[in-house]
């Protein structure tokens, strides 16, 4: 028997237009970014590995009923105007997948199947990043010795650094230059430095240094943190993920 549930896109929540989803489609991989190169004079395919996973369309196989023709046309209309009405990526979440959220893109027109004049069947289609993103890693911690990356994934964190000096995080050390009490922020997926002045953001520029210009990345297991300096904390948001 099929088990409905909603989903919400950037706060669109489906069973508020009386649209309800079922499980297929939900739980699909994205393709790894693979590159098969032939060789003369070799049998077989060198593997040529990009070090990335390709996006992924997400679909979710939606039902939607109502009390009368009417209402049927009006909730249909309303929910395909919010989606539509949103151009870029946004956070995507459902109820078969709890603890974590994906960043599509809706792209994919309605085609409705009615059953009769109050209800019907229709596919939604988001185009994804690969990533399911984690909840558990989109909060801020405070870190004094090591993290510990519970995913098998490489995560790109969010770094929110108080005060000047070094800190040094999965073998990458960050020196900065400032006062006491300044906090700095470095995005290692976006590979940005940049504080906050009046509730605007504005680019640390050379008051951030980073060993070789490789932002960390917190590996598998055990993660070594440390600082020395004036630096009075380490905040370290994940940003775990799976795929």
């Amino acid at each position: 028997m099929a088990i409905f549930k909603s989903f919400t896109f950037d706060n669109i929540n489906s069973m508020d237009y009386g649209v309800y989803i079922t499980g297929s489609g939900v739980y699909n991989a994205p393709e790894r970014s693979v590159e098969m190169v032939s060789i003369p004079g070799r049998n077989g395919a060198l593997s040529l590995d990009q070090g990335r996973f390709e996006n992924i369309e997400v679909t979710y196989h939606c039902g939607c009923f109502a009390d009368g023709a009417i209402d049927f046309a009006t909730k249909i209309a309303n929910f395909r105007n919010a989606l539509v009405s949103r151009f870029n990526y946004a956070r995507l979440t459902d109820e078969y997948n709890p603890g974590e959220y994906r960043l599509g893109l809706y792209h994919s027109g309605i085609v409705l199947e009615p059953f009769n004049a109050h209800a019907g069947e229709f596919d939604v289609v988001f185009d994804c990043k690969p990533q399911r993103y984690l909840t558990s890693g989109e909060s801020y911690q405070t870190v004094t010795s090591s993290i510990s990356n519970p995913t098998l994934f490489d995560a790109k964190p969010l770094l929110k650094i108080t005060g000047y000096g070094t800190a040094t995080i999965g073998g990458v050390t960050i020196t900065i230059t400032g006062s006491s009490g300044v906090v700095t922020y470095i995005d290692c997926d976006l590979m940005e430095c940049y504080r906050m002045s009046g509730g605007a953001i504005v680019p640390a520029g050379s008051a951030v240094t980073i060993t070789g210009m490789k932002y960390p990345v917190l590996k598998p297991g055990a993660n070594g943190v440390s600082k020395s300096g004036n630096v009075t904390k380490i905040e370290i948001m994940p940003r775990w993920w799976s795929v």
